[in-house]
């Protein structure tokens, strides 16, 4: 039935489907992409973490002239030198209190966080788009109709005229009649300027022009069967609750980090040098040492140990922002719901009420013709129809729109889910690829 309703909101030329045009805007639109480049920033997070397990090095040289005069038994001498040399430094960190481990284990809670704050942009971008699609179609139909519309009462003023000229009716009559048609070109304007508007839209998300849309249709079969199963599919899947969780989780872990700057802290230093003209000309030197340095904090001034506490108080507002989203979501779900079963209803509705007008016109008509219904009265009964029509196209497109909100409210509206035909993102890919990278400045793109 529903497939059946929203044909009407289409030509019979099909060469754009829904299908084909949220492939256009998952592989294209921009925001997405700006999201996806969000989230492979944040996978560097990971490598930053890790490199406190790694060596540090650090080279140094330095080159300089001495110049000294001195006098030792009455006889005076006058050296000159140029000391230089060359060195360098290993530090390899030991044990830091496990602010490494924990670092890096928050590092990934961070970067989960932002798979599914992508996760979120992706939904996004398909509802706008599956909405641009829809506006197009709904302003398309609803300008066919006022243009339809406009012949109608077009040809209303002439026969209204015609029966003036032979005394059936009076002037009023054919003021009415005018005045419902230049009402008429004004609708007609007011529509035309909305569905460029939808257009612009349409191309903002989907990425090109829309030509020949062809219907769309509800996806009742992705949805969940009740509203308990929607809200309990969203609060374990929707990527809002899941990135307050993982920020949870980064939270608590920045608490453990902060606390282990109290702890103490053990590394190994290893340095090699070479001096020439050290001290006095034609003098060398190379030295090489090891060491293990530990190191114990006894009071930082009170500091860290401010920190740890607003860490914890930060880890206490992230729980209760997870516990907000979780409701939001909640709200969602419902709202989205109750939207769909209200468009069900509405078309079922306006379905009935054409029929009902449409009937309502023709008796209106045949009664004009014998003298028992004036020009207004065949005026309202056809902007009646006209209303009851305009309805019933806004409710399909709301039908539409509101299936593809309430998959986005639980947390499954993507592409895979969608199954479109396009190369599915997987921001794991990059995750690996710089994950363990000890050094280099191209990104794996090459940039």
């Amino acid at each position: 039935m529903i497939g059946a309703a929203t044909c009407a909101l289409a030509g019979p030329a099909a060469a754009e489907t829904m299908q084909g045009a949220l492939a256009r805007a998952y592989a294209g639109n921009p925001q997405l992409n700006s999201s996806r480049a969000g989230a492979r920033a944040v996978d560097e997070v990971v490598p930053q973490a890790l490199s406190g397990y790694r060596p540090r090095a650090a080279a140094s040289g330095d080159a300089g002239y001495t110049a000294q005069d001195s006098v030792i038994g009455g006889r005076t001498s006058n050296d000159k030198y140029f000391p230089r040399g060359l060195g360098i430094q290993i530090d390899q960190n030991v044990w830091s209190g496990n602010r490494t481990v924990n670092s890096v284990r928050r590092a990934d809670s961070t970067v989960l966080k932002a798979r599914e704050q992508l996760r979120q942009a992706e939904q996004s971008t398909l509802l706008d788009g599956s909405t641009a699609y829809m506006d197009v179609l709904r302003d398309t139909a609803i300008l066919d109709l006022r243009r339809n519309n406009i012949e109608v009462l077009a040809e209303q003023v002439r026969q209204t005229k015609d029966r003036f000229n032979v005394g059936e009716v009076t002037r009023t009559d054919v003021a009415q009649a005018e005045a419902r048609l230049a009402s008429a070109h004004a609708d007609e304007s007011l529509a035309s300027a909305n569905l460029k508007g939808s257009l612009a839209r349409y191309r903002q998300s989907i990425g090109v022009d829309a030509k020949d849309l062809s219907p769309a249709q509800a996806i009742d079969a992705l949805l969940p069967a009740t509203l308990e199963a929607a809200v309990a599919t969203s609060q374990a899947n929707h990527p809002n609750i899941l990135a307050a969780l993982h920020d949870v989780d980064a939270a608590e872990l920045q608490v453990k980090i902060t606390e282990g700057e109290l702890l103490p802290t053990v590394g190994l230093r290893g340095t090699a040098t070479q001096r020439w003209d050290y001290q006095s000309s034609h003098r060398d030197q190379t030295q090489g040492t090891v060491q293990a340095l530990v190191t114990v904090p006894i009071y930082e001034g009170g500091e860290v140990y401010s920190r740890v506490r607003q860490a914890k108080e930060t880890l206490g507002q992230r729980r209760l922002d997870a516990d907000q989203a979780r409701e939001q979501v909640r709200a969602n779900v419902v709202s989205a719901w109750g939207q769909l079963e209200a468009t069900k209803e509405r078309i079922t509705a306006g379905q009935a009420s054409i029929k009902a007008s449409e009937i309502a016109l023709n008796g209106v008509r045949e009664e004009a013709k014998v003298g028992q219904r004036t020009t207004l009265d065949v005026l309202n009964a056809q902007q009646e129809l006209l209303s009851v029509r305009v309805a019933l196209i806004q409710s399909q497109r709301d039908r539409v729109v509101a299936s593809y909100a309430l998959l986005a409210s639980v947390g499954g509206l993507s592409a895979q889910k969608l199954k479109l035909s396009v190369a599915k993102y997987d921001p794991a890919v990059h995750y690996e690829q710089v994950r363990d990278k000890w050094i280099g400045l191209r990104t794996p793109e090459g940039n």
